[in-house]
């Protein structure tokens, strides 16, 4: 079994990458707790819920299901989540568990980080996407004005990776799992990259997929071991994401998988970073990939000015100015401040590149 371990300010945590490891839930728990609160949604429960509390079984376990979707993430299931822990009479020593993709690992998350002030929390992800949310104690719920604009830093216990999990998985959740390893490969590892670009998401094995995930999280948790707080290092794992939270918030949470539109964003992304350093990046690599992948790229028609409000939005602005991860190249990100002006440019030339087809 793969185990990594995170270092993270208040605990070292460690990240079970293995299958079947639902039905042996019991086995990784790091702690002794009073009472289990397992949040899934309405999709997950179907599938893996009982598997998880029969690995549960000698201990004290409630369940509460709640919304599949960016839906869930909103104030009012919050405040449900926190219902269901007073009613089961969890207290401090309590732990809840995260079974789902990050949506439910962020909803679960903030609940576990702000009931009673934290209790005991564990990542269960099965999404490929999650791999990337369940690691470094991100946690948020979504305002209506933007992206996981309320939340906290809250490292789990553990995450426990049972990848079986991902067979039931659609195309469209495979292809936005696999955006978030490409940001990861372009961020620190170009061979990583290379590898990912010769790979056609539809043949992936058990094994490769193991693989690219262990890679992934080792990536994301180095990072996050540098700064956990996002005050320097870790605002590069927003590479991509200045757009694709934008475009998320004005097409609306759901429509389109949080990946795909991350997808665009690194490639707008790169047209930025070739305009801003007068490099050459594998922007025509990485847009064949996300073509012969399924990955959508024609986006409905959008005002440039539109997006740039709500890219301002964004947590990283800074003084109402927008700060992106760009690429000096593979491998080497730099934080750049880029003006509303040269935005506007880059924005048109870009949604007119998409619209035409790049190729």
């Amino acid at each position: 079994m793969d185990v990594l371990k995170v270092q993270a300010s208040a605990k070292t945590y460690p990240v079970y990458v293995e299958e079947n490891l639902r039905h042996h839930v019991s086995r990784f728990l790091p702690s002794e707790y009073t009472a289990i609160l397992i949040i899934t949604d309405e999709h997950v429960s179907n599938c893996y819920l009982e598997d998880v509390k029969q690995g549960l079984s000698d201990h004290r376990v409630y369940t509460h299901i709640i919304p599949a979707g960016e839906k869930a993430k909103s104030i009012d299931i919050f405040y449900e989540i926190h219902t269901k822990a007073i009613t089961c009479g969890l207290d401090r020593q309590s732990l809840i568990i995260a079974l789902g993709g990050g949506v439910v690992g962020d909803a679960a998350g903030f609940a576990a980080a702000t009931f009673m002030r934290g209790v005991g929390f564990i990542q269960m992800p099965t999404t490929i996407l999650a791999h990337d949310s369940s690691v470094g104690g991100k946690v948020a719920i979504n305002h209506e004005q933007g992206k996981n604009l309320i939340g906290s830093f809250y490292p789990p216990d553990a995450v426990i990776y049972d990848i079986q999990t991902l067979h039931t998985l659609s195309k469209q959740e495979v292809r936005s799992g696999y955006a978030e390893l490409v940001k990861e490969a372009l961020l620190a590892d170009a061979n990583f990259f290379q590898e990912l670009m010769s790979q056609r998401l539809s043949s992936l094995t058990n094994r490769q997929l193991a693989e690219h995930l262990t890679k992934g999280i080792r990536i994301k948790s180095t990072i996050v071991e540098q700064d956990e707080r996002e005050s320097s290092v870790r605002k590069f794992l927003n590479l991509g994401h200045t757009l694709g939270h934008a475009l998320e918030a004005m097409l609306g949470y759901g429509k389109w998988t949080h990946g795909e539109l991350v997808g665009i964003g690194l490639l707008f992304a790169m047209r930025v970073s070739e305009k801003e350093y007068a490099t050459v990046l594998p922007f025509e690599k990485l847009y064949t990939w996300l073509k012969d992948n399924g990955y959508p790229l024609k986006l409905p028609v959008l005002d440039p000015h539109d997006i740039l409000a709500k890219m301002k939005l964004d947590k990283k602005a800074f003084n109402a100015a927008v700060q992106m991860v760009l690429l000096k190249d593979a491998g080497q990100p730099e934080m750049a401040e880029v003006s509303d002006a040269e935005l506007l440019d880059f924005l048109e030339s870009f949604l007119e590149e998409l619209a035409q087809d790049y190729h």
